[in-house]
């Protein structure tokens, strides 16, 4: 397949039998997004786990430390007093059997949706099948008491991270605008989240393998010791 001309220029800027250091890599990655939008930073990390068993799954939530560049549409299932708060929050759409009703009609324009836990058995019952990923979940944080919280806290570049079938975790942790600094503190206290995620049974190497890139640029890959290291403040 030919590449577009940027793509290759980018290219030659990086050894790809190389695994960089965190700052470097991120370094890289601002001289390589060429494109002429704002490119979304995307890492990967390829995880020592068997994600066949689930004492050895990884997930949890944390607010990036500059969010992702992106203010996520939001939605909450909730009545009465608890509507009001989530309005009041900044919440993008409120509602509780009219909002399931709208959904279950094929609207679907929003990222995340919360819900209060009244509201779990009927948005269960109906969205189960049709949500996916993005159905309110306690672990997330996303079914709670305090919908007005977590709107603010999701407005403000709290995000999910979960590794798939293949023991992957991919997150976007901002944009190839943002300064270096903070895309780099971004990335330290995403895999600072991930290793303290570890599961007791997970054994031998945790990190195998970091890529962080651009949208449209190439995956750069970053030393999983040096990462290590860096994101539990050992250097």
């Amino acid at each position: 397949m030919k590449r577009a001309k940027k793509y290759e220029e980018s290219l030659k800027m990086i050894d790809r039998t190389k695994s960089y250091d965190p700052a470097e890599a991120v370094d890289l990655l601002k001289k390589s997004a060429k494109a002429k939008f704002d490119e979304t930073v995307e890492i990967s990390y390829r995880l020592g786990i068997d994600p066949k068993k689930t004492d050895q799954n990884v997930r949890g939530t944390l607010v990036l430390p500059h969010g992702t560049g992106k203010t996520p549409r939001v939605v909450v299932f909730a009545k009465g007093d608890k509507a009001k708060d989530a309005e009041n929050a900044g919440a993008n759409e409120v509602g509780a059997e009219d909002l399931i009703t709208k959904i279950k009609g094929g609207w679907m324009d929003f990222d995340i949706a919360v819900a209060s836990p009244d509201m779990m058995a009927a948005v269960g019952k109906d969205l189960g099948k049709v949500l996916g990923p993005r159905m309110p979940n306690p672990k997330a944080g996303t079914v709670t008491p305090d919908v007005a919280k977590a709107v603010k806290e999701l407005k403000s570049g709290k995000i999910q991270y979960r590794n798939d079938k293949q023991g992957v975790i991919h997150n976007i942790i901002g944009k190839a605008s943002f300064e270096g600094k903070k895309i780099l503190e971004n990335l330290l206290s995403l895999t600072d989240a991930i290793l303290r995620a570890k599961p007791a049974s997970s054994k031998g190497v945790f990190l195998r393998t970091v890529v962080i890139s651009s949208t449209m640029g190439p995956g750069i890959k970053i030393d999983p010791q040096a990462l290590t290291a860096h994101a539990q403040g050992k250097k």
